[in-house]
């Protein structure tokens, strides 16, 4: 009786109440939009670099290395020596290697140097390789190979010819038009930087930047046409993989130490650590914008629960002359915010699901974030916990008020 009491109630004053609902369904919203894309950026940044176990430059710090060689963020700040390269390479307790060489552009998406050992060894989310959607890998100097970004953005198909630019800015006057790839394959989407990234060899890469030096002089042509090899000069870092994971410290350590030049070698977990202790206050800062917002939306309900007491008093009175308890005012009351609260909660998780549905593939394209549309994670069912307990709460305090009013109180008519 008293949960049917509470439905009619709300729905003769069904305007008010929908203002209360959706104050508090979009504060619920907010707070586990919030929560899902901090937790889902987290696993996209980890599920970037799955299966590496080191990531080797030039010496600078552990973040920025990991920041400019893995999420192509800012600039190294110097090159590797070919040498060092293949002196590392070349160590027992190494499986594998992928060179990685970065400092060019096509249309504000990076240009990566590298070899077919990057669609072999390269792991995301985990367990899974890169795969072509369309073409092949590239295998000639000339051959590119786009993220799925790339492909979508800029309107590229297979067969296509593209010009890269000197330098990662959107805009450059250092085209090197002489040297024009033809785009070989389109990756799938990753939802990781592979998508933003134009991929070509190493051979190729290094065979632009030697025409642009030749072309300064007609007899460094000569030459350089004549001491061309297959092996670059540099690259600006590359990715290692270890027969085994627990040889990775001590692989560190010989890489830091290396005599041939500085070198530093980071492992990516420890520097992604880093990287979510830099972020850390503004993922909390954030959390406690949303939590303010919920806030904000019970204090509305409080409000509205409040206000309507006063109008409410002789109905209160009515249902007390006919044989209702206080107790069972007090249910009433706090039925209605119970039922407030849980509707805003429905409320705000429909629209949350319904926004990630239509916005996923905007936030894979532009933000390259994959968010998962899954079944609530255990951190979000204890804030909808505590949502749900702190409407609870704040009924408590105008059901209080509704217990304490007397038969005679709400007899009285007031002017």
């Amino acid at each position: 009786m008293i949960a049917g009491l509470a439905v009619k109630s709300l729905r003769n004053r069904k305007f008010t109440a929908a203002l209360t609902t959706l104050s508090i369904a979009l504060s619920v919203l907010l707070l586990l939009g919030v929560e899902r894309i901090r937790h889902e950026s987290r696993e996209s940044f980890t599920a970037t670099i799955s299966g590496t176990d080191l990531v080797v430059g030039a010496r600078t710090s552990p973040v920025n290395l990991l920041l400019s060689a893995v999420f192509h963020i800012g600039n190294a700040t110097n090159n590797i020596e070919w040498k060092s390269y293949r002196a590392i390479a070349d160590r027992p307790d190494v499986a594998w290697t992928i060179p990685l060489s970065l400092g060019d552009s096509h249309r504000g998406y990076r240009v990566l140097g590298t070899t077919p050992a990057y669609f072999e060894h390269l792991r995301f989310a985990r367990d899974r390789t890169l795969v072509l959607e369309q073409g092949r890998p590239f295998d000639g100097e000339q051959d590119a190979v786009l993220g799925a970004d790339v492909a979508q953005s800029l309107k590229y198909r297979v067969g296509d010819s593209i010009v890269i630019a000197h330098g990662a800015g959107d805009v450059s006057f250092t085209l090197h038009d002489e040297h024009p790839f033809r785009v070989t394959g389109i990756l799938a989407r990753t939802g990781t930087p592979v998508d933003r990234t134009v991929h070509v060899t190493l051979a190729g890469l290094d065979a632009v930047h030697k025409e642009v030096e030749s072309g300064e002089d007609p007899l460094a042509a000569i030459i350089g046409t004549r001491q061309r090899t297959d092996a670059p000069r540099a690259v600006t870092a590359f990715l290692v993989g270890l027969k085994s994971r627990g040889a990775a410290l001590s692989a560190q350590r010989a890489v830091n130490e290396y005599e041939g030049e500085p070198l530093t070698a980071v492992l990516p977990g420890v520097a992604l650590q880093e990287v979510w202790e830099i972020t850390g206050a503004v993922e909390k800062s954030l959390f406690a914008v949303s939590a303010l917002v919920v806030v904000v939306g019970l204090s509305g309900m409080l409000v509205s629960l409040l206000t309507s007491l006063g109008e409410r008093r002789r109905e209160m009175a009515v249902l007390r002359s006919l044989g209702a308890r206080p107790v069972q005012i007090f249910s009433l009351i706090l039925g209605e915010a119970a039922s407030l609260t849980a509707m805003g909660i429905m409320l705000g998780a429909i629209a949350l699901y319904a926004g990630l549905l239509a916005g996923r593939s905007w936030l894979e394209s532009r933000l390259g974030l994959y968010v998962a549309v899954s079944w609530p994670s255990a951190a979000e069912w204890e804030l909808v916990a505590l949502v749900a307990a702190a409407g609870l709460l704040i009924g408590l305090i105008p059901a209080w008020r509704s217990y304490r009013y007397s038969l005679a109180d709400g007899m009285i008519v007031r002017f």
